[in-house]
């Protein structure tokens, strides 16, 4: 995919933020759009893993599959964030699943030239390396929140990390959740969430609109 649209996708990315234009140029130049229909999986855990993907349009979830073959879900992700980065670097097979939660508009990056591009560019190569320290402080927080924080702390933290849609009255509003998704991407069940959701609504801190949520800005 070439041209300033994909430019205009790829600037506002924090891992392509502080790449020189030249760069990028070359970056997009090398993109794919591919587009995928609800509950398509994009990412297969187990699997080889010959490219990355940036979410240009829709939701997808990040999955992993337990030991007793339960699906659990480690995050979501939307238009801007990227996913399927980490097999293009270790050539290890995938670490987890990425499902469509809507139909969903994607740019594919082959490792190939993903590896071509991090040899040309310092401020690639700085930009993942940041990204990659960035990731690995993200799970530090989430283990020691699974240690020690309350779940009404955790579910707290996990509705605020994905609020992203600014709403009248000083709120952000959170993509659309079922109670199951939340408790397994905080490691509790779905009726301790319902309860934990309940006194939430009833204390102030969150407002509800079907199924997505408001929170304090």
């Amino acid at each position: 995919m070439i041209g300033n649209d994909a430019i205009e996708t790829l600037r506002p990315i924090p891992l392509f933020s502080h790449v020189a234009e030249g760069d990028l140029e070359q970056i997009a130049s090398h993109l794919i759009e591919r587009k995928y229909p609800k509950s398509t999986t994009i990412v297969e855990e187990g699997l080889p893993g010959d490219y990355m993907y940036i979410v240009r349009e829709g939701r997808v979830k990040v999955t992993k599959l337990s030991e007793d073959g339960r699906e659990k879900i480690l995050d979501m992700k939307g238009a801007g964030d990227f996913v399927g980065d980490m097999a293009l670097l270790d050539r290890a097979p995938r670490s987890a699943s990425v499902k469509t939660l809507s139909p969903v508009t994607v740019l594919a990056l082959s490792r190939g030239d993903f590896m071509g591009l991090l040899r040309k560019s310092p401020d690639l190569a700085l930009a993942v390396i940041q990204e990659l320290t960035h990731r690995v402080r993200t799970v530090n927080d989430q283990a020691s929140a699974l240690s020690f924080q309350r779940v009404k702390d955790r579910t707290k933290g996990l509705l605020e990390r994905l609020a992203n849609e600014e709403t009248n009255g000083g709120r952000m509003l959170t993509p659309s959740l079922t109670h199951q998704q939340i408790a397994d991407m905080i490691g509790t069940s779905r009726e301790t969430v319902t309860r934990v959701v309940k006194d939430l609504k009833g204390e102030g801190w969150l407002e509800q609109e079907g199924k997505r949520y408001r929170v304090p800005a």
